[in-house]
């Protein structure tokens, strides 16, 4: 009897999809009709680690956690996972070739480095005679799936959100269930190392002190604990001081749960809330969609005329915004937060990109930056997107003249000023009819308040009125 020729392994790359269930390339390679058994790797990109600027980075300690999480479960169920701390242009076809695969599988990444790097990756491993193979996963319509009846990608988002609600339902949500199928890990007999933290050039932060779970069991948590909130999420999500939203953000940037799931719940839950929160999955979907039809976006305006926008850019001006010392609470507060725990509230996010913007005439990638360099949860698309939305230089954006007062926002969104104490402890004695603008305290009110303006607490750093004109004026010129 002829014996029968085991089928080739295929190598199953983990990237932005940091979990094991409903896992869509993972499904596609266990379930692969040759039965062939399947490897995992994750590779510690040095590419993207050695350019980050701080070695106390909360999102590679995330990530961390994520990746032993995500081998631990592995492990359990009969498999391993590969850990290399290298770079993947290198590490991916070298250990296609070692371990004799047929294929590589993975889940599209839709950023314009990532897509290079694929296409790299892809040509290397055809020199190999190796295939390679991307699935759609971390969003849930992806490039060209929903466009225009023209053909033409969307360019605003609520007919965007219109036509993709009506792919949505019961069928294009349905989950790949790959927890279902680990049977098919290919067994190894030596275990991968997962380096330290330090090893990989970086320190520890203060994570665990802010109580931000990595992995599956993270994600799971938080659901848990949004499962009453989402009902309500349309009343609750743009007060900061308030538990209103998710906080699942970094677990979609980091795929620690399915895209696809988070969407069945808030359809088949169908309250009011839970609408509001699925149009905001679809923001998402939609920002990815705008920068892989759009890469210029990534680098200048999606409107080509806002590329001659002639921003002031103070660096002194930018250094308070950095700071938390510009002198208007709520931006001042909302800086602390993204200082301190590498979060910042969606409605806040919002307001000090309009104060960057507008109020200090500091071009928007200035701050974009900054908030790659500090949010746990940054994401390229979605940075990009919300940035060039606030400075009104980005498809759908809030128009020029659209300019938030960051004292009636405050009002309006912190109107006892909860959230400003929090992380304002100098304004803690400050009555509430002076939280939102502290300058305009009498002196005899300043010192019954502990709060001297400019000992204390800085005096504001502009005039909104009057930046608000020169901010009118400057974008008239293009």
């Amino acid at each position: 009897m002829t014996p029968i020729t085991p089928p080739p392994p295929i190598l199953f790359w983990f990237r932005r999809d940091l979990r094991i269930k409903d896992n869509a390339g993972l499904y596609r390679a266990l379930t692969h009709p040759s039965g062939a058994p399947v490897y995992c790797v994750f590779v510690f990109d040095r590419d993207i680690l050695d350019a980050l600027p701080s070695k106390e980075d909360r999102r590679v300690e995330f990530l961390h956690g994520c990746v032993s999480q995500l081998q631990a479960s592995l492990r359990q169920a009969g498999g391993e996972l590969f850990i290399f701390h290298d770079s993947a242009l290198k590490t991916i076809p070298q250990l296609a070739q070692s371990l004799s695969v047929s294929q590589v599988f993975t889940n599209e990444d839709y950023e314009p480095l990532a897509i290079e790097r694929d296409r790299q990756i892809d040509r290397k491993l055809a020199a190999l005679g190796i295939g390679f193979q991307s699935f759609k996963d971390q969003v849930l319509h992806a490039k060209s799936e929903v466009l225009t009846q023209a053909g033409q990608p969307f360019t605003v988002f609520t007919p965007y959100k219109n036509a993709c609600l009506k792919k949505l339902g019961p069928q294009s949500l349905q989950p790949f269930p790959s927890e279902k199928h680990l049977k098919h890990l290919a067994p190894v007999k030596t275990a991968s190392a997962l380096p330290s933290l330090q090893a990989l050039g970086f320190a520890p932060t203060n994570l665990q002190a802010l109580k931000i779970e990595a992995g599956e069991s993270g994600a799971e948590t938080l659901i848990e604990k949004f499962t009453t909130p989402i009902d309500h999420y349309h009343e609750a999500r743009d007060f900061p001081a308030k538990r209103g939203v998710s906080y699942l953000s970094v677990h979609n940037r980091f795929g620690t749960v399915s895209i696809r799931r988070l969407a069945r719940w808030a359809f088949e839950r169908d309250t009011a809330g839970a609408k509001i929160w699925l149009n905001e999955l679809l923001w998402r979907d939609f920002y990815f969609q705008i920068l892989y039809h759009f890469p210029h976006a990534a680098q200048s305006a999606f409107k080509p005329k806002y590329t001659l926008l002639a921003y002031e850019n103070d660096k002194g001006l930018f250094q308070a915004w950095c700071d938390a010392k510009t002198g208007y609470p709520i931006v001042d507060a909302a800086m602390r937060q993204i200082n301190q725990t590498g979060f910042m509230h969606n409605r806040l996010r919002m307001i000090v990109a309009s104060f960057l913007t507008k109020d200090l005439l500091i071009d928007w990638r200035w701050g974009e930056r900054y908030f790659a360099q500090h949010l746990n949860d940054f994401d390229l698309a979605a940075n990009n997107g919300g940035w060039q939305w606030a400075a009104s230089t980005g498809c759908d954006a809030q128009p020029y003249f659209r300019i938030f007062n960051p004292v009636t926002q405050s009002e309006r969104f912190d109107p006892q000023g909860h959230f400003i104490r929090r992380y304002l402890p100098e304004l803690n004695a400050v009555p509430d009819a002076h939280i939102h603008a502290p300058w305009l305290m009498s002196i005899e009110s300043q010192k019954k308040s502990h709060c001297t303006i400019g000992q204390h607490y800085p005096a504001p750093v502009v005039d909104h009125a009057n930046a608000r004109l020169k901010a009118l004026a400057l974008y008239k010129t293009v």
